[in-house]
């Protein structure tokens, strides 16, 4: 097969933070190791040593920059026009409620799926040879937050409090401390020698400050559709302690971390829990690879490409499966 991947995220690879950005590139590489042609529609600036980079214009018709020898185009985003070839659309996060989504439209978790009345969704993967190989005998000493913290969903200022009632420092990986938003918020966790802002950092940093940590704290307050933080995070032989929102029961199970509904079931886990890295990597490596990714929208590609929908009918919000769990 030719397929034609197209996003407007961000350069790849990705060279710093980077998500869907990850997630597009494994899945590019293991395609084209199974004999697959790839292209990819990025913004300028991007390239590949495995495949054709064409850049995304953003002036231009995005309809208008499709080869017209590809099998099949995979889309991050749903395409405004029509695409007169055949597609899929992998939707990344929680799309407007009122927002048209195609037939064609695969999610990233189970409950991301479900939350609009489909059943097809594949878990992201990320090529793991694109990471440093963590430490897993190392003592770890602390536990981190990894997220945009400027997002009030992400519930940076409830990891803090979950750390410290847990009687852990805490790094914050994807934030800045000076900021108008923790003044008014958080002042008393800025002020904490305990809660330690790391800024945003590139990969190889992220890697070196987590491989020390006991686990992610990851209270989100909305429905996260996957959490790359999550298995990044187990990658590094860290386990995983948050909320019951969205995708994380399903991919937190009880070996490699620990879902609750409120800070102080969640402080009490991290005391009690049997920390075990090895176990978290290994969960990691293999369920969330790209090559395991790959494979299943291979499967998906072949069966739009044959005349079929991804979806029965086009999925659509359900107002009662997104009711968020309450979370003190």
């Amino acid at each position: 097969m030719k397929i034609l991947i197209v996003d407007n995220s961000g350069i790849i690879p990705a060279t710093n933070y980077g998500g869907i950005e990850r997630v597009i590139w494994g899945l590019g590489k293991e395609l084209s190791k199974l004999g697959h042609e790839v292209v990819y529609l990025v913004k300028p600036g991007s390239t590949s040593d495995f495949a054709e980079v064409l850049p995304l214009d953003p002036n231009r018709d995005l309809i208008s920059q499709i080869p017209d020898d590809i099998d099949i185009a995979h889309f991050s985003h749903t395409p405004l026009y029509p695409v007169h070839k055949p597609f899929i659309v992998t939707i990344h996060t929680n799309p407007p409620t009122d927002e048209v989504l195609d037939i064609n439209t695969v999610f990233i978790s189970k409950n991301h799926a479900q939350r609009f009345g489909s059943s097809t969704y594949v878990y992201n993967g990320l090529d793991w040879d694109d990471y440093p190989n963590p430490d897993l005998d190392k003592k770890r000493s602390y536990l981190h937050f990894l997220g945009k913290a400027a997002w009030k969903i992400k519930n940076v200022f409830g990891a803090a409090k979950i750390a410290l009632d847990s009687g852990n420092s805490l790094h914050i990986l994807g934030g800045e401390k000076w900021t108008f938003r923790n003044f008014k918020r958080g002042l008393k966790y800025i002020l904490n020698p305990k809660i330690i802002f790391r800024g945003m950092v590139n990969n190889q940093t992220k890697m070196d400050i987590i491989q020390y940590s006991k686990g992610l704290v990851f209270p989100v307050i909305w429905h996260e559709p996957f959490g790359l933080a999550i298995v990044e995070s187990m990658y590094a032989g860290c386990a995983v302690f948050g909320t019951k929102n969205g995708s994380l029961p399903e991919l937190i199970t009880p070996e490699v971390g620990y879902t609750g509904n409120n800070s102080q079931e969640i402080a009490k886990a991290i005391k009690e829990f049997d920390y075990n890295p090895k176990k978290c990597h290994e969960y990691a490596v293999k369920h969330f690879n790209s090559k395991v990714m790959t494979a299943s929208y291979v499967k998906l590609y072949e069966k739009v490409i044959s005349g079929e929908t991804i979806n029965n009918e086009t999925p659509k919000y359900i107002e009662s499966e997104n009711i968020i769990s309450k979370f003190s």
